[in-house]
């Protein structure tokens, strides 16, 4: 049951990702940008070919082999539970997932991947919605591993 609820998940998660990219494609000429909270953030078209600061512009193919190869882990991982995740260790790669889906989306159907939030605080590449999802989840497997998903540390004999 807790598989549904994070597939149902992922597709909600996916469909505000390009909704809101929808949004910015329509309303926001390229390099233009909508001031939100001043000093803190604005929104800004960007268009990119590559992943995080521009790396591997243009190599869509990698981008595609990496989320297939992804997709076929997860499903692999899910359906024979191998590895000792957790509910919350699963949760975090579906909101990965959720991530890597919204960006794969734009890249098969556009090319590139529509950017929109732009951090005014740092000097931060835009990013979107997807993008938060990968990091976040990322970031929030990766601590719970560590700190508090012992077992899947423990070597088996």
């Amino acid at each position: 049951m807790a598989y549904l609820f994070m597939g149902i998940f992922v597709v909600i998660a996916t469909v505000l990702d390009q909704l809101s990219k929808l949004w910015v494609v329509g309303n926001i000429p390229l390099h233009g940008e909508i001031p939100v909270l001043s000093g803190i953030f604005h929104l800004t078209y960007a268009q990119n070919t590559g992943a995080a600061w521009s790396m591997l512009s243009g190599m869509q193919w990698l981008f595609l082999l990496i989320f297939l190869a992804f997709t076929l882990g997860i499903i692999w991982e899910f359906s024979k539970k191998r590895w000792p995740f957790t509910t919350f260790d699963r949760w975090c790669i579906a909101v990965v997932y959720a991530g890597g889906l919204g960006n794969i989306i734009d890249r098969i159907r556009l090319g590139y991947v529509v950017d929109m939030i732009e951090v005014e605080f740092i000097d931060f590449p835009v990013f979107n919605l997807a993008d938060c999802c990968i990091t976040c989840g990322c970031i929030a497997l990766v601590v719970h591993l560590v700190f508090f998903n012992r077992e899947f540390w423990k070597e088996k004999i």
